[in-house]
């Protein structure tokens, strides 16, 4: 393999003639980055389609107002755990039985991007903590761990890179923002018809964000940008 070329595209790309030859039913599943490749053509050619993407729910719109039906598949993610045997009508009617107010569960679901698994691991976060009903206290003490976490692995190039994805809702194809998907710092999203980008809600809670948006907005106010 070539030192210039990353392991997907030695695998999917320079590969693909022996993974068509399985003669089997088979699945298979390639980084997202990989659809942001300089490549991605040779990859569509090589295969006979694109392939499909599986994006987050939307919890919220590209103008960042609540997509109203993401955020209720997403409540129902939790709730029907908590109450397999419930219809969905009667399982919102309990929402006092697992968090201590529906705002509760509502800050859970935005602050997850509609990333099921990130969804999933801050619930077990909290139940780490302490016992049902969850309260708002500790979901924001087990959010603010969840930031301390990520940060750690953002360098202040990427703070800019981020600052650009929360603003524009899109990402290019250089390598700096594959590694952005790849960190899931950066989720897709696909909502009627409609395609973009945005960054992890998790990140917007971080200073170090909050602080590269105060100084692009500085930046434009007196000219610098």
């Amino acid at each position: 393999m070539s030192k210039e070329r990353t392991q997907p595209e030695y695998l999917f790309i320079d590969r693909a003639e022996q993974l068509k030859q399985l003669s089997c039913h088979v699945v298979y599943t390639m980084p997202l980055a990989l659809t942001l490749s300089k490549e991605f053509g040779k990859l569509r050619n090589y295969f006979g389609t694109a392939p499909k993407v599986l994006p987050m729910i939307p919890v919220r719109l590209r103008d960042d107002s609540e997509c109203h039906e993401g955020m209720e598949l997403m409540r129902q993610v939790i709730l029907a755990r908590a109450f397999l045997n419930l219809p969905p009508e009667e399982r919102i009617q309990a929402i006092s039985k697992v968090f201590d107010s529906p705002a509760t569960l509502d800050r859970l679901c935005t602050i997850s991007g509609g990333h099921v698994r990130q969804l999933l691991q801050l619930i077990v976060d909290c139940l780490r903590e302490e016992e049902l009903p969850l309260s708002r206290t500790c979901l924001e003490g087990v959010i603010k761990q969840r930031v301390n976490e990520l940060i750690l692995a953002i360098s202040d190039n990427e703070w800019e890179l981020l600052n650009q994805v929360a603003k524009h809702k899109n990402v290019r194809g250089e390598e700096e923002y594959q590694i952005l998907l790849q960190s899931l710092f950066v989720f897709e999203y696909h909502y009627q018809g409609e395609r973009w980008f945005d960054i992890n809600p998790v990140l917007r809670e971080a200073e170090e964000f909050k602080a590269t948006s105060r100084l692009k907005i500085g930046r434009r106010i007196f000219g610098k940008e």
